[in-house]
């Protein structure tokens, strides 16, 4: 089951950590939408890459197309982006994957549901995670979507793999299944006869071709033992380890029920199970050629392009399926010869006011709506900085407030604005030079520079909170620094002394703003640029792209050698992290609605009298609101996602004049 080779690499994988390589890297190009692309900008072997500069590769789950985006989906493609864009800050070679997950009974229904094709039906959906992606900034190295050939041939291929390593075999499926989760479930796992998520199980019978995972209780066991990393944080680590210490049975792995999937090789009448059809994505689109054989990735001879990865570095996924990404897929991969993922981490949930999200209740928060309310930077701070990455976290409008104006306005935007502001006063906007540090300033830098050792450490375990948190300290002592120091008084007192304290928080901003680039990327842009730091020579931007040797912005840069130049010209003082004022926000959305209602020639209900009876609310009226109100949320996502889109002007009008219409349905009923 395990070769002595694959146990080698298996041991070896715990062992080795990525190196640093400032070697620069030609733009990555890879297969986008579906197109696959052979012309890549450089080719090389697996061998080849791994042994100049091992890769960073993190996924996203895909995400699966019967649902429209939530914060969730937000929270997830944000902090595997805050990944990439960290290890290609530090020179890394790194690749971003994220897509859609299109097939499955569930998917198939919901079609039939809305009178269209399965695939018409995904594609709409898929659509709206692509969007989702670049409303949050995502730099996502490939979107794949398991309608792709590319997806199915790879596929089938893995299938044909562990058929022929013997890991598959024919039979005949019983027991209960939940279409909501699409996933199998032992009667000792119901919860009130439903499945340990809430979900609807109903008991199916049907033939089956079934994977030999009983085999890999085992394997898994020492690969949790000899990789205690391997899941992660470690709460998760022991749900996992105690499932699979008590025994695992073998795992049907195709459905003859529906038809809307992943043909099995040679026998059409069964389509191969979603879950062993959803996880070969990360095979799909690691940027190696894997259509020809998975021969090239176990020798090292597959070719690729620049980020092409093998294995995944990091599986960031929800903990609601971390079953499938820590026991499933590592068991497929084993048995076709191949590395398994080095970690898969799993963060926790996110609850509205202390309630669980759900449809009925009306509470789900929509992703476009926060950006579109608070701004990109201010969503991202907040997803990533307010509750430690791994545990559930609570979202309310009050703490996402009170926590950007905190750390970003009040502390780090106005120790910005007010440096800003005195080099421009006194400096005529050059850089002044800093002399003879006296222990304030040594001991204030000295916390600063440490800052880049400590922050690779906590993003190499995830931990984006806890660099979060690092930064907002410092940014405090600078605050502290700059008060005590009072540069204002210096000026009319001590003139060197005055250009010494200028400079120091000139470069303590320098790189405080560096390290901020994978936590609000347009912020940080605007912070380096105010700085005087040059645009990177490639093009990156916060991230985007591996940063080279003589990039400004990279982490590299993060030394007394590369320190504020004196006379560099700055750029005037602007307010780059704003304060949110939410009365105003209110206001501003009140007023729009009045002047959409206007253009839309509709006339908004007066409201009644304070003193006016109130009509008795019966449960047919209650019903008609509850129908007119998830119509109305249905609507002001379909806008926001116009908006988000770029959509023409008339077409985001005419669906703003639809959703006018239905918030003027929702009056009292009459006497």
């Amino acid at each position: 089951l395990l070769s002595a080779q694959g146990a080698a690499r298996l041991s070896a994988q715990s062992s080795r950590h990525a190196l640093i390589s400032r070697a620069p890297r030609a733009a990555a190009v890879a297969g986008r939408c579906g197109v696959r692309v052979r012309a890549l900008a450089t080719m090389s072997t697996m061998a080849e890459q791994e042994a100049a500069e091992p890769g960073f590769y993190v996924t996203t789950p895909i995400y699966y197309v019967n649902d429209k985006p939530h914060i969730g989906h937000a929270y997830t493609t944000i902090a595997s982006d805050a990944f990439a864009r960290f290890n290609r800050l530090d020179g890394k070679r790194v690749r971003l994957l994220t897509g859609t997950d299109e097939h499955g009974q569930k998917v198939q229904q919901s079609a039939e549901k809305n009178g269209v094709a399965p695939l018409t039906f995904a594609d709409g959906v898929s659509r709206n995670f692509r969007t989702l992606a670049s409303t949050v900034l995502a730099t996502h190295d490939d979107f794949v979507r398991t309608t792709e050939e590319r997806h199915k041939a790879a596929v089938q291929m893995l299938w044909r793999e562990m058929l022929d390593r013997g890991h598959i075999y024919k039979g005949a499926y019983e027991g209960w299944y939940s279409v909501r989760d699409e996933a199998y479930y032992a009667e000792g796992e119901l919860v009130d006869g439903k499945a340990p998520t809430g979900a609807e199980v109903a008991w199916v019978s049907e033939p089956s071709y079934f994977f030999r995972l009983s085999a890999f209780t085992e394997p898994l066991l020492q690969l949790y033992k000899e990789r205690p990393d391997f899941i992660m944080p470690p709460t998760r680590r022991n749900e996992m380890l105690r499932f699979v210490e008590g025994g695992l049975t073998d795992l049907s792995i195709s459905r003859t029920a529906f038809s809307w999937g992943i043909p099995v090789p040679g026998d059409g009448e069964h389509v191969i199970y979603v879950w062993l059809d959803a996880l070969t994505n990360y095979l799909t689109a690691c940027g190696y050629d894997v259509e020809g054989g998975m021969e090239g990735l176990r020798s090292g001879t597959a070719q690729g392009g620049p980020t092409a990865v093998w294995p995944p570095t990091v599986h960031i996924v929800g903990k609601d399926i971390l079953r499938f990404h820590t026991v499933f897929w590592p068991a497929f991969l084993l048995a076709c010869g191949l590395e398994v993922p080095k970690r898969i981490f799993a963060h926790g949930w996110w609850t509205i006011e202390g309630q669980k999200m759900s449809k009925s209740v009306g509470n789900v928060v929509c992703p476009y709506a926060l950006v579109e309310t608070f701004g990109v930077d201010a969503v991202r701070y907040f997803l990533l900085c307010g509750v430690p990455f791994g545990s559930d976290g609570d979202y309310s409008r009050e703490v996402l407030v009170n926590l950007v104006n905190a750390n970003l306005a009040n502390q780090m935007g106005n120790l910005l604005h007010r440096t800003m502001t005195l080099v421009h006063k006194n400096c005529d906007g050059v850089a002044p030079l800093g002399k003879s540090l006296s222990a304030a300033e040594k001991g204030l830098l000295e916390q600063v520079y440490a800052l880049l050792p400590k922050a690779r450490a906590h993003m190499e375990n995830q931990a984006v909170h806890k660099m979060a948190e690092e930064l907002a300290a410092v940014v405090r002592l600078c605050n502290e620094y700059i008060d005590t120091q009072a540069p204002w008084s210096l000026r009319k007192t001590d003139e060197v002394r005055f250009r010494t304290v200028l400079w120091t928080l000139l470069e303590a901003l320098r790189c405080i703003g560096i390290l901020m680039q994978p936590l609000t990327p347009e912020a940080s842009t605007r912070m380096l640029d105010q700085l005087g730091c040059a645009p990177s020579p490639n093009g990156n931007v916060a991230g985007s792209k591996t940063s080279t040797p003589d990039d400004e912005r990279g982490l590299a840069a993060i030394t007394p050698d590369r320190a504020v130049r004196a006379g560099t010209r700055l750029p005037p003082a602007e307010i780059v992290f704003p304060r949110i004022d939410i009365e105003a926000i209110d206001a501003a959305a009140a007023a729009a609605a009045e002047a959409a209602a206007a253009a839309a020639g509709v006339t908004p209900p007066a409201p009644a009298p304070s003193s006016a009876p109130v009509a008795p609310l019966d449960d047919s009226w209650l019903e008609a609101v509850s129908d007119v109100e998830g119509a109305v949320r249905e609507q002001g996502d379909l806008v926001r996602q116009l908006k988000a889109a770029k959509a023409g002007r008339v077409e985001i009008a005419q669906q703003v004049a639809k959703l006018v219409k239905l918030k003027s349905r929702l009056v009292a009923p009459s006497q």
